[in-house]
């Protein structure tokens, strides 16, 4: 088993050539809508466990590398309006590029004989549109595939061993059949593939870093898990 290991929100960085889109609104640069505060510092951490790790630069108000190409939402309302050719210039220069090297290296991975688990890191705000979310971490995955289920409760149980006080549950706050980078990796590599997204609730995040109680519970959890039943 490789562990691969993806962020896709870690900043809310803008290239200068597209700054000018949130001069109106440059703090909006600083919310959850334009990265996942926390997830790059749990990343880093885990990246130890990794056979393969990667994180997107950029800030998803530019293009959401987490959604289809042909999804709606690709394009911010900062950019949806961005000419054309600017437009396929961020595919080419940003999102293609970012998910071609991962779909490239999980390739390699199963045609080596290896199976993958990838794991996607996220954070999410505690509170959407006035409704208060009950969790503090979220295993997301698509319950039609028994490995990825499986290997959820694990991490669940895992975790909850050292922490009975934790709320953990499964798809949620989103489903993990929902349009993401995970779900469409899903479509490519039929076996051998888990793709698991992590989301951890942001109210245990403190200046982008993430509770180190918390943090450490992940990892460690993970890393026995690995250990045990993935050597």
């Amino acid at each position: 088993m490789k562990l691969v290991l993806t962020c896709e929100h870690a900043f809310p960085d803008i290239p200068e050539k597209y700054q000018y889109l949130f001069m109106q609104e440059a703090e909006i640069l600083e919310t959850h809508e334009a990265y996942d505060t926390g997830a790059f510092d749990l990343f880093n951490h885990l990246k130890v466990l990794a056979d393969y790790s990667k994180y997107q630069k950029i800030g998803r108000l530019l293009i959401e590398t987490n959604r289809s190409e042909h999804h709606q939402k690709l394009f911010s309302r900062y950019s949806e309006h961005l000419p054309e050719q600017d437009r396929n210039m961020l595919l080419q220069s940003f999102y293609r590029p970012y998910r071609d090297e991962i779909i490239k290296k999980i390739e390699a991975f199963i045609q080596n004989g290896n199976s993958v688990l990838h794991i996607s890191v996220h954070t999410f705000t505690p509170i959407l549109n006035d409704i208060e979310r009950n969790c503090d971490i979220g295993f997301l995955y698509d319950p039609k595939r028994k490995a990825e289920k499986k290997f959820c409760r694990k991490w669940k149980r895992s975790i909850l061993t050292e922490n009975q006080d934790l709320k953990i549950r499964y798809n949620y706050p989103y489903l993990g059949t929902a349009d993401g980078f995970t779900t469409t990796l899903r479509k490519i590599f039929l076996k051998n593939y888990l793709g698991i997204e992590i989301e951890v609730n942001q109210k245990l995040v403190s200046r982008n870093e993430l509770d180190a109680h918390i943090r450490s519970l992940v990892v460690e959890s993970l890393k026995k898990i690995i250990e045990t039943d993935y050597a």
